[in-house]
């Protein structure tokens, strides 16, 4: 069964997903909505989509429509998540879901109501460099986990959707659930989490993060630390931190590398993510959009009943209690227990 996607916006990241769409086994990218019509009939020629719909609730009407793509404001993300799954279709709603773990409950509610899936679009999760680092620290190749260390920074102008609060902006909200799931993947719930910020002289909305930095309490005495900013150079790390070594990944949320480190002691490691190539990976480099294929591949088998989705409900309740949580903590200055 090939599923067909509708996607709504006319957005940068909607570029990458229907490229993405267009490489993955099981999908098809048939119609894109957004609020001009004339500006949205080109955006679907351009990305190659055979049907332009003037509003998002002409796209949800559609009958050729089996799943839907949410890449909105995050601010936006639960309400039309809920409309697509209400109208018969299942959902792939760009990181984070929600900001409120109400919210992220009243979505998956919805989900059941209908009787179709929702899932959380964190791509990186779903690659095999991720794979081969959960199959490292569950093997015990660095030993008993100490540390997550996760970064996230860009450099984003005034005036960018990500400073803009009031539509679910700011460092935490945006860069922050990647590294906070990150987190979690790896080294557990966790039960506490301490943050610091900084505000952005230029950002609208309430409590807007120009810069954040948390640490978070996990299981075992581990704990993880993120780091995130909207005005720094582009940083993407993840450190993994156990008794017995580390676990370096250089691009760990777009995996485009091919790579990953293991280093104990004075013996470094450079590990293929795919030495079999049976994944078909793209050759390293800033044109490696596989993260997102991957991802589309499986949110496709997964809403055509092939195989469940890897991540559900508990798992995004979860993630939205330890971003708001984090966020809190930034927000008030003291120690938050989840």
């Amino acid at each position: 069964m090939t599923v067909r996607w509708g996607m709504l916006a006319t957005s940068g990241i909607g570029r990458v997903a229907a490229r993405a769409i267009a490489a993955a086994d099981g999908a098809e990218l048939v119609a894109v909505a957004g609020r001009d019509p004339a500006r949205t009939a080109a955006y679907a020629r351009e990305v190659g989509a055979p049907s332009a719909y003037g509003t998002c609730e002409d796209l949800l009407a559609a009958d050729d429509v089996d799943a839907v793509y949410v890449p909105l404001p995050i601010a936006l993300h639960t309400g039309w998540s809920v409309r697509a799954l209400e109208a018969g279709k299942h959902v792939l709603c760009e990181k984070p879901l929600a900001l409120d773990p109400a919210d992220v409950v009243a979505a998956f509610d919805a989900a059941d109501r209908a009787g179709r899936l929702l899932v959380e679009g964190f791509m990186w999760r779903l690659h095999p460099q991720t794979r081969l680092v959960r199959r490292l620290l569950n093997d015990g190749a660095v030993g008993d986990l100490a540390t997550v260390r996760a970064t996230l920074t860009v450099s984003a102008p005034e005036g960018d959707i990500r400073r803009t609060t009031d539509l679910g902006g700011g460092a935490l909200a945006d860069l922050g659930s990647y590294c906070v799931s990150a987190i979690r993947l790896f080294g557990g719930e966790p039960s506490s989490v301490r943050a610091v910020r900084v505000l952005d002289p230029a950002g609208t909305g309430e409590g807007h993060d120009l810069r954040a930095s948390a640490v978070l309490t996990l299981p075992g005495d581990g704990m993880g630390v993120l780091d995130v900013g909207l005005d720094l150079e582009r940083r993407d790390q993840l450190e993994i931190v156990g008794t017995a070594g580390r676990i370096v990944v250089d691009d760990p949320w777009l995996c485009r590398t091919g790579t990953v480190r293991l280093i104990r002691g004075e013996v470094a490691e450079t590990l293929p993510v795919d030495p079999s190539g049976s994944h078909r990976l793209a050759a390293a480099g800033p044109d490696n959009e596989d993260a997102y294929r991957i991802e589309f591949e499986a949110a496709s088998a997964a809403f055509a009943g092939v195989v469940p989705p890897a991540f559900g409900r508990a798992d995004a309740v979860a993630q939205a209690r330890a971003l708001a949580a984090t966020r809190r903590a930034a927000a008030c200055g003291a120690p938050v227990a989840l």
